[in-house]
This record gives structure tokens, sequence and C-alpha cells, in this order.
């Protein structure tokens, strides 16, 4: 795989050494004369590069904008009316400037399809009438198609520039009035825009881009596919300008591109299993349950080539699949997908540890409880309907005062996260009367046999890359450590919430930051699990979010890049990792429901 490279198109149009962004100033509107709208429509977008045909009619003295002489005949219409007089007008309502925003690059690329020099003159005569283009600083007019010879550039006003050709050698002074160097791809590669370019067409176009590079040109190919697959392709190659026929597909692509690429995520080291006590068949005594909110194997292997091609995830070798559905709908959302973990009934969407009639439903804590002791952590808020399925029951998962409240009927030792605004001094009261003791930090907390504890820290609800750090891991070993001083064994459902909210997002960078923060807490569970010889592990997920699609990536780099076809869940089945003894039960394909049947099998125990 190859890297993914950003450009910034500088005000001189001139490539740079080290690219660095990609945006509409990088998109060409080919053909655009062909466009429902021609000019304005790739005006709108910011393009930097907008091509029109021209053929001369000398008898009129005009100059026709077509594709083709016999689209001549269908429909006349001139290079004034549809570019230069709007382009004038805009123009002179950005006090000189092509957009309101100076910065801002317009490249107008006029290609001639008749003789070279009468077009080329009649052109100069008509811009000349338009002293606010011929003038205009951050606007280039561009000739391409027929040319007069390049010894002759230097005889056409200084508003006038040339398309040269990628392999012609051109004089130095040829090269002055040159402002890109274009080929049609042919020249290199068939390929049809889907895969890859063969490696042995690959090294050529490669070299060729270089060349120009080195010449400080921007670089344009033409005759490509229209795909994004073949946009990602020509970022790779340091392609300067992007053809394209679909303006506002393109402008949406550029637009979130910032946030359909992770670029330079910190690597982090990924913990072996020892594999000591994997699928050994004997009772479990803890159980660490790990739920990634709307991870799938796309957010998974995004994370996977961001840490440069490993996870911790990926060294457990007992997986299945998770089918996700509600009790009522085809796709699920958090509060029936992780009431089916806690209690192995489907209910309705939006339902909390009740089931699709109302009811309560009872949950692990309650089920487990004195036998062994609870825990509950999230790295959200503690009242979202994830960490809110296993302690509490109400038919709405946006009840947050009344999910508060049913803390007050948990048996659970401990419920860790951020906080919520609708905590009150009424239900501080209530929460501490049933034996809680309520902080606002982890430091807070101590490992005694005494003490219940419920955090609600601000840190929790950050995204991972903008203040919360490691806290979901701080807290896992904080958990554990007091869930595992009672000596019961113990059960304790950790969240990584923030997944869900960069697909729902569409923010692939954010996917990535927190599916790297869960995998550090993945390892963690793991190597406990590995020390204690009795604890069994299960990372899955309540559904997907965001219908992520990966398109690019590299290994070396950690840069990845995808596609989001939503902003809402799927209905995507999701992968179940289990690790440590019986991790055996969890292969296969199965309902959501049977994590909780197969959690029961390994504990020996039985529904309540």
């Amino acid at each position: 795989m190859r890297a993914i490279f950003y450009l910034l198109l500088l005000g001189s149009f001139t490539a740079q050494a080290q690219p660095a962004v990609y945006s509409s100033s990088n998109a060409h509107s080919h053909n655009d004369y062909e466009q429902t709208n021609p000019f304005f429509d790739a005006y709108r977008q910011q393009f930097g590069s907008i091509e029109a045909d021209v053929f001369l009619d000398s008898e009129k003295d005009e100059l026709w904008v077509a594709h083709t002489a016999a689209d001549l005949a269908k429909n006349k219409r001139s290079l004034d009316s549809l570019y230069l007089k709007p382009l004038a007008t805009y123009i002179r309502s950005n006090q000189g400037n092509v957009w309101s925003d100076a910065s801002r690059r317009l490249q107008l690329m006029i290609d001639l399809k008749t003789a070279a020099i009468p077009t080329l003159n009649l052109l100069v005569k008509k811009l000349q009438q338009y002293p606010e283009i011929t003038a205009c600083s951050n606007l280039k007019i561009v000739i391409s198609g027929s040319r007069p010879d390049p010894s002759q550039f230097s005889s056409y006003p200084a508003f006038i520039w040339f398309d040269g050709n990628i392999g012609t050698n051109y004089s130095a002074a040829a090269l002055s009035r040159i402002a890109m160097l274009s080929a049609p791809l042919t020249q290199f590669t068939p390929w049809n825009g889907k895969g890859r370019i063969p490696e042995n067409e690959l090294k050529p176009l490669e070299l060729a881009i270089s060349k120009v590079h080195e010449l400080q040109k921007p670089v344009r190919f033409w005759g490509t596919a229209d795909n994004i697959n073949t946009w990602y392709t020509l970022m790779n190659l340091k392609a300067d300008f992007i053809n394209t026929d679909q303006i506002q597909p393109m402008a949406d692509f550029l637009g979130k591109l910032n946030k359909n690429l992770s670029v330079g995520s910190q690597p982090h080291e990924v913990y072996t299993p020892t594999f000591k006590s994997d699928g050994v068949h004997k009772k479990v005594k803890n159980v660490i349950l790990l739920i990634g909110d709307g991870m799938a194997l796309p957010q998974i292997y995004a994370g996977y080539t961001a840490n440069r091609g490993k996870l911790s995830i990926f060294n457990i070798r007992n997986t299945g699949l998770s089918k996700t559905s509600s009790h009522n709908h085809f796709i699920t959302d958090s509060a029936p997908g992780s009431t089916a973990f806690s209690s192995g009934v489907k209910t309705n969407n939006r339902f909390v540890g009740v089931d699709h009639t109302g009811a309560k439903l009872p949950l692990i804590p309650e089920i487990i409880h004195p036998q062994m002791v609870s825990g509950i952590i999230t790295a959200g808020d503690i009242t979202d309907a994830t960490p809110a399925d296993f302690y509490a029951h109400r038919a709405d998962r946006d009840s947050s005062a009344a999910i508060l409240h049913d803390l007050t009927g948990s048996p659970a030792k401990l419920v860790m996260g951020s906080g919520n605004d609708k905590y009150n001094a009424e239900l501080a009261a209530a929460i501490k009367k049933s034996g809680f003791t309520v902080t606002t930090s982890l430091d807070n907390v101590v490992a005694n046999n005494a003490q219940r504890w419920v955090v609600m820290d601000p840190v929790a609800g950050k995204p991972a890359a903008e203040g919360r750090g490691n806290w979901l891991g701080k807290a896992l070993d904080k958990s554990i450590e007091v869930l595992n001083r009672s000596g019961k064994g113990f059960f304790l459902m950790a969240e990584a919430a923030q997944i869900d909210d960069g697909g729902h997002e569409n923010n692939l960078p954010k996917v990535v930051s927190e599916m790297l923060d869960f995998d550090q807490v993945i390892a963690k569970a793991l190597q406990f699990a590995d020390q204690d010889g009795e604890t069994l592990v299960i990372i899955t997920a309540d559904h997907e979010t965001g219908g992520l699609t990966l398109l690019e990536g590299d290994y070396a780099t950690g840069i990845v890049g995808g596609h989001f076809s939503t902003d809402d869940h799927t209905a995507i089945p999701v992968p179940v990792f289990a690790y440590g003894p019986q991790s055996d039960l969890f292969k296969g394909v199965y309902e959501n429901i049977e994590v909780f049947n197969k959690i029961m099998q390994a504990l020996g125990l039985k529904k309540k």
C-alpha cells in the first residue's frame, strides 16, 4: 500500500517539494460547459481550475463553447456569456479578486479546438475587453488544445499562459510561460480506475511526475476514471489538479477529506498473550466485557493500519460474529444492543434494561450478586445507554434523571464515567443513601471492601485526543484493583463510548484515536487475564456506526483513508473476541443475546 499525501496549492500554482493539504483548489472541472450550470457550479465550490473548449467563428468574430463541431449545430453558446462576463462580474464584486478570499486562485483553462493562432488572437482581443480579468493577480488564463509553437509563447500578453505536455522538452523561455504540464493518463497506463496501477506502469508515471515537479510546475492528467479510488490514487501520485465531471461529489470528497483521512497517529506497543489459560475448560472466576460502541471490523482495521499493522485485539485467537438486530428493528441502537449483553433478551430500540413490553429484566450485576461483585465503566456519560443497560430499567434511554435514580437499586460495586447535567442534590442524596460514595476523580477511589463508588469525572467525557488521555485505561486498572480485592470473583463492563461518536460525526481521525485508546485498554485486560489465569476477557460491540469503508492505507506510515455511507448505525454484524478459560465458547456466528448466555455458561450460572 502507498501513503496518501496532501498537497497545498499555493499562490503561483507551483508544485511544492513537501505536499500538505488537498482542497477544492486542486479540483479541475473537466468539460465544465457540459454541466447543468456552466462556470457557476464549479465557481461556487471554489474549484481551482475550470475548463472550456472553444471554436472560432471567423465570420461572426465569435468564440463558441462546445466539445465538438457537431455540438455547435445544436446549441451555440459564447465564451463571453458563459465564462468571461460572469467572471468579470465576480472579480469586480470581490475588489479585484476571483473570490472574497484573496488567497484562493483560479485557473481558467481554454482548450482551442480550431487553428491555434487565429483562435488565440481572437481570444486575446476578447480578454482585453475585460480589464478586470487581465489585471486579476489570482487568475490565470491557460491555453490548451491547439497552441502556437512554444517559441511563440512569449509573444503573447502576460495574462496568457499555456498548458505544456508532459515529456516535451521546453526552452527556459517557453517554460516561463507554461502554467502546468498535462498528459492523458493512457500515455502511461490503461488503468481503469479500479484496484491499483500495475507496478511496471506506475514507476514511469511516478518518474514523469517527479520530473515535472522538479521544474516547479503543477501536474494534471486527463482521460482518467472519475471515482473516489482514482481521486485517492491521483493524490498518492501527487497530481496537483484532479479531473472530474462530478462537481458536487468531488467538492464533498475534498471538503470531508480532513475527516476521512487519518494521518500520523502515534503507534503503541501491543500485548502478546501467553495463551496459558486460553480455551482451558474450567470454571471462570472473573469476566471482563469490553464494548467498543460503534465498532466493527472497519473501525478495528483502521486502528490496525494506523498502528503500523499491529493491534493487541488481533493477537486473540478465538473469535466469532454477533448479529445485532433489536426486537423491533433491523438496525439496533445501543440501548437494546447492550441490553442483549446484560440480560440475554432482545428488546426494542431505546429500551434500557427492560423487555419489549417494558418489564424489568434481571441484569448481570443483579444475577451474580451477592456471590460476585460487579463494576461498570465508560469513557462517556454514565447515563448513556450502554452503561445504563447494566444497572437501569427504563423504556427511554434519554430519561437521564430516572436512569441515575436506578443506581440506588443496583448492587454494582462501582460505576465510573462522566457525570450528567440531570444530577442534582436530590439524586445525590438518594445515591449516597443507597451506599455509594460519589466522587469526581479516579484518584479518590480506594480499594476496600466497605465502600461502593460512583465516579463522575468530567475528564471521562472528553475525546481521547482532546484531554481524556488514557483515562479509560486508568479506570480499568482501578476497577480491577477494587473488584479483585473482594476475592469473590467479579464482572466488569468497560465501554469505549466514543468510537461511536467518531462514526456519527463521520470523523475517521476520531475513530482511529478512540480505537487506539481502546486497544491499549484491551492490552491491560489481556495482561491481567494472563496474570490471574481465571479471567475471561470478551471484546465486542453493540453495533457498527457510520457505514465505514476503508479505501486507502499505508502500514508503514499509519495513514488510513475511508468513506462513511451514513451518520447513523448499520446492521453489519460485529466481531466477538474472547480470551481466557472457555473462550472457545465464543466461536461461530450467533445472535447478540448469546454473548450473555455464553458468559453465564462460563461462570456456571443460570439466569434468575
